[in-house]
Formats: C-alpha cells, structure tokens, sequence
C-alpha cells in the first residue's frame, strides 16, 4: 500500500518536541508537532515567547528559496528553512493534518536524516480521523528541463512511485539511482537514514555566505577532496547513501503538493528548485490532474470540487 492509501485523513495521537541546531543558522532551535483537525494540512508556525512571527501551510505556493534547502516565505523574519527532512517523515507515513511549532528560523538538523523525526511520529502515534483523505492522480506527463537536469511526473495507478537519478562529477558517487514504490515502511527501511551530504571544498564559501554553520560529522557526510568520505562510521547505506538522501528530498519537497498523489515523480539531476518548479509545473496545467477521494481510479470528483480543491492546496 503506498503512501497515505488508507481512505482517512490522520493526525497524531499526541504532541511531541524536538531540540537540535539549525544546520544553516548554527543555533539552537526546537519544534513541537502538535495534533491537528481534519482539513487542516501541515502548517508551521515560527513562534518567539507568546507571538507568531510567521505561519505558513505547508504548499507550493508558500515557498520562497530553494537554495540549499526548501524554504517557506520569504522574509528572514518570519520564514521557516530546511523544512524538506520533517516533510518527508510526516509524508511517508501518511500525516495529514499537523501543526509544526517552530521556535527558531529553520528545522533542527537533528543527524541529517528523517529517522529522527520518524521515530518522534512513531512514539506518540497516529489517529485516524473521520473525514475522507483527497489524492491527486497524475493523467498524463507534466516535464520540466533545465540545462542537462529533469523532471517529469507521469500517470502511475500502483501509488506513488519515485524515481531518482543523480550524477556526481565525483568517483566516490558517480551515476546512482534509486527505484521504487513509496510506502511508510520503504521510505523508513530504505531511505529514511539517509543523510545530506557536502564536499569539503565548499565549506569556506558556505560559511562566508552565512550558510552551514550549524554542519558537522554529526549530521553530514563530508567528502574530502581525495574523494573519500571523512566521517569515521563510513556511510550508512553502502554506496549509495547519496542518492538516497536526494530521493528523500524528493519526498519532502513533493509533500508540498498538499496531498498525496498517484503517480510516479522522475528526476535527473534535480533538487530542491527542480522538484518545487516541477510542482508548479503540474499545477499550471489543469488537465494533468485529478483529486480523488480514494485511490481507487472510480472515486474521482465532480470536475468543481478539484478545481476547489487545487484552490485549497495553493492557499
């Protein structure tokens, strides 16, 4: 069964917090995952003490930078940063509705996976709720290229499916891809452990750019200049540790759809600004689309509902 494909729209059974450093920031920052009402979404709420600085729902049409990480807003003073590792826990396992209360300007790096944040959903639990999950169906090819880069979805009834390939000017990683139809328990065995990466050679442009400061072996695999990991524990998934984390990105920032979709995502050389401008791509064309309320393909909407419905997840 794919991602989400349980007929009901699901919360978590309690809150949960967790404290780590902001990997760009360097500071400390927390998050509260807090339940929330069905139709609600995923929405992230930057606090400081009492006040609201910033609330963003958590769609395409709220995110603002690409570079590096996934951004919603686009003010310093109110965005929320790097929010690709918890969207993509909070996706995998079917989450609907959930208030994110962020206390800092970013997610806390945590160990540069979604394992963490995984294992916070899995110990307070998911609640099912009474009102019907909504789906979006991919009908037919929506394709976006940038220089050698791509990505395109295509119609797929399975579930949703991802396929990711990268290629590194790099021996140490090379041409990798990774294949496969995403469920709660592929994304946590395969995928979820896999954690963000950077070369050794751009950490003094990083740093003078303000970026990166929070990044260490804790929560990244470095690689050195000879092409070899500097982390002591090697990698976690053999060789291709690297492509993993991307198709995890992919995750997270395909979450921003609003709900879930049938269909499967290719990407070549993509990341964050190409899987967001591939969102935006699907979006723009109404025939490409359909929201379904099961994912079973005779459960499709009356054409007014969808068009309703993608008004709600642009919101």
């Amino acid at each position: 069964m794919g991602i989400g494909l349980l007929g009901f729209q699901t919360t978590i059974a309690d809150q949960v917090t967790l404290s780590g450093t902001g990997v760009h920031s360097g500071t400390d920052v927390s998050i509260t995952f807090h339940p929330a009402e069905a139709n609600t979404g995923v929405v992230f709420q930057r606090v400081e003490g009492e006040r609201v600085l910033g609330e963003y729902r958590a769609v395409s049409s709220n995110v603002g930078n690409t570079d590096l990480c996934t951004i919603l807003g686009t003010s310093p003073a109110t965005w929320i940063a790097t929010i690709e590792h918890v969207m993509a826990a909070i996706y995998a396992v079917g989450i609907d509705n959930l208030l994110v209360e962020v206390h800092g300007a970013e997610m806390p790096i945590m160990d540069g996976s979604s394992a963490p944040f995984i294992d916070a959903i899995e110990q307070t639990g998911i609640k099912a709720l009474a009102v019907k999950r909504r789906y979006i169906r991919i009908l037919k090819p929506v394709r976006i290229e940038h220089g050698a880069s791509w990505s395109e979805f295509v119609p797929y009834d399975a579930g949703m499916r991802f396929e990711v390939e990268i290629d590194f000017d790099t021996p140490l990683i090379g041409r990798q891809s990774w294949k496969g139809d995403m469920t709660a328990a592929t994304f946590k065995n395969e995928l979820s452990r896999a954690r963000t990466f950077g070369f050794m050679r751009d950490v003094e442009r990083m740093w003078a750019a303000g970026r990166g400061l929070g990044s260490s072996l804790e929560n990244s695999v470095v690689i050195a200049d000879d092409h070899t990991v500097i982390n002591v524990e090697g990698l976690r998934y053999a060789k291709d540790e690297f492509v993993r984390h991307k198709t995890l990105d992919a995750v997270g920032d395909l979450a921003l759809a609003g709900l879930p979709f049938i269909g499967c995502y290719r990407s070549y050389r993509g990341g964050h600004k190409m899987n967001a401008n591939a969102l935006q791509a699907l979006f723009s064309d109404a025939t490409a689309y359909e929201i379904v309320e099961t994912a079973m393909p005779r459960t499709r909407l009356p054409r007014e509902k969808q068009v309703a419905g993608a008004s709600e997840l642009s919101a």
